[in-house]
């Protein structure tokens, strides 16, 4: 016998949240291949969006593999549950009027889809952290592509797995022609002119406004 679910609603709105924090409750999902860039660029973006005054969190491929996704492997089947778990995560974080910046290689075209389609849409800011795999291997931080290469690593994204790029990114940065500064700029003035954030300039500490 299915027992019945019923979502419960506060007295406290997403509107109410994000009239509170100032800003809009948003996800900024960096998709790419391993080593392109998404850690380093969603930790430079909180950092700028935090010191604008921004409620941030950042949601890693390797810390949530550490803690809510640990029972789940690299096959087809376990890359498609974790992206929807951090979907799910990222929606409620969007509902709590959070902006959440999620760095997953997400490989697969469908599951980044289903994770935008679980809020309204407008909310979903899709990020490719577009890299050559050739360049991508260069700096290769883990030496994850050489075990690849020499066959330790079954099913590695970019060489013995598939990754389908994003057709419709809002957001498309060539990590290996812009520098991160100019990557972070890039994202803040979409930001400011979608209005997701305000254009007011953080503040100097020590000195009032």
């Amino acid at each position: 016998m299915t027992r019945e679910v019923h979502w419960h609603q506060g007295e406290i709105t997403r509107e109410d949240r994000e009239r509170l924090n100032g800003h809009r409750g948003i996800t900024l999902w960096f998709t790419g291949l391993s080593a392109s860039g998404k850690s380093t660029l969603a930790v430079a973006v909180e950092e700028a969006l935090h010191a604008r005054g921004g409620h941030t969190f950042i949601l890693d491929g390797d810390n949530i593999r550490h803690g809510l996704n640990r029972n789940l492997g690299f096959s087809p089947e376990d890359r498609e549950e974790n992206i929807r778990r951090i979907g799910e995560v990222a929606r409620l974080f969007r509902e709590a009027g959070v902006i959440n910046l999620t760095a997953f290689i997400s490989p697969y075209r469908k599951d980044r889809l289903n994770a935008r389609a679980m809020g309204p849409g407008d909310d979903f800011v899709e990020i490719f952290v577009d890299c050559p795999v050739a360049v991508c291997e260069d700096r290769d931080p883990k030496g994850m592509y050489k075990k690849a290469r020499a066959g330790l690593i079954p099913e590695f994204t970019g060489i013995s797995a598939p990754y389908e790029e994003p057709e419709h990114p809002e957001i498309h940065l060539r990590t290996d022609r812009l520098s991160v500064e100019e990557c972070v700029g890039r994202i803040l003035g979409y930001l400011i002119e979608k209005r997701y954030v305000s254009d007011r300039e953080p503040a100097v500490a020590g000195l009032s406004e």
